[in-house]
């Protein structure tokens, strides 16, 4: 449905222009447009496997390990389902640090796995409470440091890219607030 919509509107924009005279300024806008796509793509390359690497550095030195069992009181308050000894345990707290740290990309393998860690433990098709409660606050992603908002942000010239830290926080948290507590809401009664 939404590959019909954007055809339409760029159809319509076509269409548009061709009436109105304005053909060659489009073909230019697409150019553009296609010269900041790439150039993005190469920017945000650079950022993603900076800290794609560092997360790995992270796991091979312990840290996630070490992280994990600083974190093994929250994940067992959100999952009180999971076995304690699970492997979905450590994905999901690393899934949750790379979405701390504003790696969403970093965080999608470890979030994979998780789900499909917890699938496992699944007893029936029907998703269980502690997926649904995995999918919620992955969603509502957390991020002290919205590495992916700085990037763009200093991409397009910003005079402060790091501007965005404080709004980010207070957004996410609230998010990740909500969502946390619509979870157990919504756990206690099902």
């Amino acid at each position: 449905m939404l590959n019909y919509l954007w055809a339409g509107m760029i159809l319509i924009g076509i269409v548009y222009g061709a009436f109105t005279g304005n053909l060659s300024a489009i073909g230019n806008g697409a150019l553009e447009s296609a010269n900041d796509a790439v150039s993005l793509a190469i920017t945000m390359l650079g950022v993603i496997s900076m800290w794609t690497g560092l997360m790995e550095i992270a796991k091979e030195c312990g840290i996630i390990s070490s992280a994990s069992r600083f974190m093994s009181p929250l994940i067992r308050f959100l999952f009180p389902d999971v076995p304690k000894d699970s492997k979905a345990s450590e994905y999901i707290t690393t899934n949750f640090i790379a979405n701390i740290f504003g790696l969403g990309w970093a965080a999608t393998p470890a979030g994979l796995k998780a789900m499909e860690e917890l699938s496992k433990l699944n007893k029936s098709d029907a998703a269980s409470n502690a997926m649904c409660t995995f999918l919620v606050i992955n969603i509502s992603s957390l991020q002290l440091i919205p590495v992916n908002m700085i990037a763009y942000r200093t991409e397009y010239g910003s005079a402060n890219p790091s501007a965005i830290l404080f709004p980010a926080l207070i957004a996410t948290s609230v998010g990740t607030i909500v969502a946390i507590l619509y979870c157990k809401i919504k756990n206690r009664f099902s």
